[in-house]
């Protein structure tokens, strides 16, 4: 299986590439070779999550300009065998045509079981890129309105794109706060306003931030680490129910 798979999100903040590291850490467990894909142009943070950034020489666009072979722009994580990152340009200036980053893709994916393309936020041109190769799609939303309605701008594009495998992962969910917030009944209502079906809930917990961000992708070292398990045997086709259901 080479399956490519776009993580993506309406508006900032959702903890998209929490999950996108999340996901490919739980897949590498479970014995798969991942390839993550930071398309964030000018905005990359991948590479801190991995603890590779003093590593990085070249970037995709290096790659896609020949300035290197592509794997030469391809780096090991250290905290995990199987786990391996493709960093996005720092410069702005260096965003990449969907068509010619789908040819990139479809170069390295055979190399991997999983290709996880971490999309910029909102639904513009990087957008389109990092959508552009994928197979399948994940939208990565939290349980308030401003989030779902960028989750359903974000099905509308990729339904446009015909991209029909889209599930919806709810993350940072708080039931305390859900409830107070008074927004939606309950989460069902979430899942028929974006009309995607859910395939994960994550439970907010600021050690796994604090964990990520100290470059430590590949430690357990939160109850979320659960969820993203049971996240990547439902990717991976294995019928297991919510690790977490609020």
């Amino acid at each position: 299986m080479n399956d490519v798979i776009v993580v993506a999100s309406g508006k900032g903040g959702t903890g998209k590439s929490t999950v996108c590291v999340g996901l490919s850490v739980a897949l590498v467990k479970q014995n798969k070779k991942v390839l993550l894909i930071d398309c964030d142009c000018g905005m990359r943070g991948l590479d801190l999550m991995l603890d590779v950034e003093e590593e990085i020489l070249f970037d995709c666009s290096d790659a896609i300009c020949g300035n290197c072979k592509p794997s030469d722009a391809v780096y090991r994580s250290k905290n995990l065998d199987g786990l391996f990152l493709m960093a996005a340009p720092f410069d702005t200036d260096n965003e990449i045509s969907p068509s010619v980053f789908k040819q990139l893709v479809n170069d390295l994916k055979n190399d991997y079981d999983y290709v996880i393309i971490d999309s910029p936020a909102g639904i513009g041109s990087g957008f389109a890129t990092a959508a552009a190769p994928s197979d399948r799609a994940l939208i990565v939303a939290n349980a308030e309105p401003t989030s779902i309605r960028g989750a359903v701008k974000i099905r509308t594009r990729l339904s446009g794109l015909e991209i029909d495998d889209i599930r919806l992962v709810i993350n940072k969910f708080d039931r305390k706060q859900f409830e107070q917030l008074g927004c939606y009944e309950d989460l069902d209502e979430i899942i028929d306003v974006v009309e995607v079906r859910l395939i994960a809930l994550v439970p907010f917990d600021v050690r796994l931030s604090a964990t990520l961000q100290n470059g430590c992708a590949g430690l357990n070292w939160s109850p979320a680490i659960t969820v993203f398990d049971c996240l990547a045997k439902r990717i991976d086709g294995i019928d297991v129910p919510l690790a977490f259901k609020g």
